[in-house]
């Protein structure tokens, strides 16, 4: 009998499938997933010794993001979260160095029900809050500002995240004077690494309550984020390697952000950032020069986070089009600055070249009723609602 086959069919070989601690550090008992399959994970049914299929589905994340991890060899693959809470408990790594992918065979992290898919609603965007500690290092390196976390950390290329709702972490982000704890929902912090999409996921967090200090930061190529809603946050999304190229930013809502709703490093003039709408925050884009952005990462200041340091105005600025957007009710169009601490200088916007982009000082109007699928969306029929920013790909009737 095959060792795999005995320990899944046998009294002793299921008391081992149980301990999933011993599973992971002897891989016996642990079904890795093969190319072109989906692994399932349920808070409420799920449990992480199980197989990981849609009968036997996974309870955490982090758990699945290690069975990806160990997986070997190319093609497709498929996380599916269901509906629910999933408390993420500690960094989810996707670091597949056996597996391979590409732009068309992807590693997909998604929720089991789209957006735009029938019979979506709110409450079937599987909910992401994370209950991980803040260690007092961030991106391997020690975090004088108090330490930082990671929610999922991606370090593949050709990656796809769809469909959830990701809220911050409940934590105070200044416990003392100096301090600033911090949430990475998701990062992906190595240089090499091309072509991470995010779509129809809200990132929602609350500076008192449950601080989502970054959504998305990203080094490398390729950041696409598209239709999403950023709600409370201090930025939505960093795209933070100068002369980097392929990114964009399409169709997202960014509402009363404290600290911005993009900031770019220094990266190419080739950005496609179009229909969003930008209201009622501290800046609407704030942005350091690739020079700036190249001493972050190697630890002497900290873009977003690593470690404080006074604004930068930046010496040389790509130029970027703003297309088919509607900013509205924002503190400052533009600023610059690195650190955490929201030490930034009001800069010249003229960097933005706005084309078909309304910038008023009037207020922005959101659906707040639930159950409507356009929560938290602009109004319907509004200036803002005419850019088609929000969670929906395809009309909605």
């Amino acid at each position: 009998m095959e060792r795999r086959e005995f320990v899944q069919t046998t009294v002793l070989g299921a008391a081992a499938l149980a301990s999933s601690r011993l599973a992971r550090a002897l891989d016996v008992g642990v079904r890795l997933p093969a190319p072109g399959t989906t692994v399932h994970v349920s808070p409420v049914t799920g449990n992480d010794a199980n197989a990981g299929g849609k009968s036997a589905p996974l309870r955490t994340l982090p758990e699945a993001a290690r069975r990806v991890s160990r997986g070997a060899g190319s093609g497709p693959l498929t996380v599916v979260l269901s509906e629910g809470i999933h408390a993420v408990g500690e960094t989810a790594l996707f670091n597949p160095p056996r597996g391979r992918f590409t732009r068309t065979d992807r590693l997909t992290i998604r929720a089991e029900v789209l957006p735009d898919d029938p019979g979506w609603h709110h409450g079937r965007m599987p909910t992401l809050i994370h209950t991980l500690p803040v260690k007092d290092t961030w991106n391997g390196r020690p975090d004088p500002l108090g330490g930082a976390a990671d929610g999922m950390l991606i370090e593949t290329s050709h990656v796809s995240i769809r469909g959830l709702r990701v809220l911050g972490m409940p934590v105070v982000e200044t416990p003392r004077e100096g301090m600033i704890r911090r949430l990475y929902a998701v990062s992906r912090l190595r240089e090499d690494l091309d072509d991470l999409e995010v779509a129809q996921c809200v990132f929602a967090g609350d500076e008192v309550i449950a601080p989502n200090h970054v959504g998305i930061i990203a080094r490398g190529n390729g950041l696409v984020v598209d239709h999403c809603v950023f709600r409370g946050l201090k930025i939505s999304a960093v795209y933070w390697s100068g002369g980097s190229t392929g990114h964009a930013m399409r169709h997202c809502v960014n509402d009363g952000l404290y600290g911005s709703a993009v900031w770019t490093a220094g990266i190419a003039d080739d950005f496609d950032y179009r229909n969003n709408v930008v209201a009622n925050c501290n800046y609407a884009w704030t942005h350091q020069d690739a020079s700036s952005a190249r001493a972050d990462a190697g630890g002497q200041r900290g873009a977003a986070g690593v470690a404080a340091g006074a604004p930068a105005q930046p010496r040389a600025r790509s130029r970027y089009r703003v297309l088919d957007s509607h900013f509205a009710n924002n503190r400052r169009l533009a600023g610059s600055g690195t650190g955490a601490r929201l030490e930034y200088q009001d800069i010249d916007p003229s960097f933005l070249e706005l084309v078909g982009t309304k910038v008023t000082e009037q207020r922005a109007a959101f659906e707040h009723e639930q159950a409507k699928p356009s929560y938290l969306h602009p109004v319907a029929g509004s200036e803002a609602a005419a850019t088609g920013a929000g969670l929906f790909m395809t009309r909605r009737a």
